[in-house]
């Protein structure tokens, strides 16, 4: 799929204090150079879960670790048929995990430079050095003839490193053949090498705190930004103000702001049924550690109620929004406002919509809440350094692999995100998918239309 891009992209890294830098230059007054990361290029921390996650991948394949201790790794989400998401360690891309939901698993894609982390004990092929300059300046397959060794479990489609004699990688690909066809081969191709951007890590240790210290200037001067902005919106609009609260990383960061630039003003959280046990903890957590107002709406009609209805919702037609969010949070401030400002956590990188919408919006199924966002133009780094600064108390969802609060049977989550959701939430996951299936037997569905996940595609759950 084409790179999303959605805004410059603005992750750097500082190879003296190595740490990610959110501009050119870092704290510690050295240059930060680019990282080559795929647009849209909204990367985020990589939790312990995260990197026990990528290493266990990568030893099952290859035989070690990627992910060293003490090193800051981050995660970002490249566009794919489904979920994928590259690696940056050292200020290099060094590598990816990416999901195939037809074999339902996951599988990395090494780079090169992932070889100052990782010495590969598994799929790999070592070539004649005659070999090594097409293959590394050219991209060049791995032809039978310049083969000299292959690791035995190779297979057929697998990911493997390319080396030469000294153990030094010059490439990665994927296998054509088994190990023991290549072995019998006089001709033809044994791997077919991928081309990737260049990606130079530079290996070092550091924690959090420094990146909080790099990154001080310009957490500082976004802040400011962004509070000047809450200031003026809220005199250019005389109306109660409110913050929308999901739970996730972003409404929180926008909560601060905003409590900051004004005072605490009442969070308004929409219950609709179907959220995670997590979500409704961190809810009572930020109330009660800031000493503000919960404002929860619910609607008439609920998820399941109407799910009996209107059959399972789908990406092009997620009924579910208008249900159980839009609609009673029209009438929740109709009746206890009758119009307010809600101040969004709200951001460009998240998708080619939110791009495209203004800093200040009405949606027009909810034409009574003028809706704004102070952090518009943050990265998802922007807001965990701004979070990790302020030690505020983000939902414990983010240390379990999601990457976005929301409803646990969106639609719009994709099959690999879902795969992480499962592992921390089998009994959410299993008394959605029975429903499912209950309602696909009734109306001439298989189970195959359930575990393909076609029931996402189909327009309100029709075939």
């Amino acid at each position: 799929m084409r790179p999303s891009y959605l805004g410059k992209i603005l992750l750097h890294w500082c190879d003296s204090c190595h740490v990610p830098v959110l501009s050119a230059r870092c704290g510690c007054g050295q240059t930060a150079r680019p990282v080559p990361v795929t647009p849209p290029g909204d990367a985020r921390p990589a939790f312990p879960s995260d990197i026990g996650f990528v290493n266990r991948i990568y030893r099952e394949y290859f035989g070690n670790d990627l992910i060293p201790p003490g090193h800051l790794a981050l995660m970002s989400k490249v566009p794919e048929i489904d979920r994928m998401e590259e690696i940056v360690l050292g200020g290099g891309v060094v590598g990816a995990v990416r999901f195939d939901p037809i074999k339902k698993h996951w599988e990395p894609l090494p780079r090169p430079g992932s070889t100052k982390y990782l010495k590969p004990r598994l799929r790999y092929v070592i070539i004649d050095p005659g070999a090594v300059p097409s293959v590394m300046n050219e991209g060049a397959s791995v032809l039978a003839p310049g083969l000299l060794e292959i690791e035995e479990s190779v297979s057929p489609g697998d990911e493997v490193y390319i080396l030469e004699p000294s153990g030094t990688c010059v490439g990665v690909g994927r296998a054509k053949v088994s190990a023991a066809d290549a072995r019998t081969m006089k001709r033809g191709a044994v791997v077919r090498t991928r081309k990737n951007i260049p990606s130079h890590p530079v290996p070092g240790e550091a924690t959090w705190d420094d990146a909080i210290v790099a990154n001080r200037e310009i957490l500082a001067r976004v802040e400011a930004e962004a509070k000047a902005f809450v200031q003026k919106t809220v005199a250019d609009n005389p109306l109660p103000v409110t913050v929308s609260y999901s739970g996730g990383k972003d409404s929180l960061a926008t909560f601060l702001l905003v409590r900051g630039a004004v005072g605490n003003v009442p969070l308004i959280f929409i219950d609709t049924g179907i959220e995670f046990p997590e979500t409704y903890a961190n809810v009572i957590e930020v109330a009660r550690r800031y000493g503000t107002d919960v404002i929860t709406i619910t609607g008439k009609v609920g998820f399941w109620d109407a799910f009996d209805r209107m059959g399972p919702p789908a990406m092009n037609a997620r009924w579910c929004c208008k249900v159980c969010k839009l609609g009673p949070l029209k009438q929740a401030i109709s009746e206890r406002y009758g119009e307010c400002l809600s101040f969004i956590g709200q951001r460009r990188y998240e998708s080619v919509t939110r791009r495209n919408t203004p800093r200040v919006w009405r949606n027009s199924f909810v034409p009574n809440q003028l809706s704004a966002s102070p952090i518009q133009n943050w990265t998802a780094l922007h807001v965990w350094l701004y979070l990790f600064r302020e030690k505020a108390p983000y939902n414990v969802l983010y240390e379990k692999q999601c990457d976005r609060i929301g409803c646990y049977l969106c639609p719009s989550t994709d099959p690999g995100a879902y795969d992480h959701i499962r592992v921390n939430h089998r009994d959410l996951c299993e008394r959605w998918e029975s429903r499912l299936r209950e309602w696909a037997r009734n109306n001439g569905m298989t189970d195959e239309w359930v575990d393909s996940g076609q029931w996402r595609e189909k327009s309100g759950g029709h075939a």
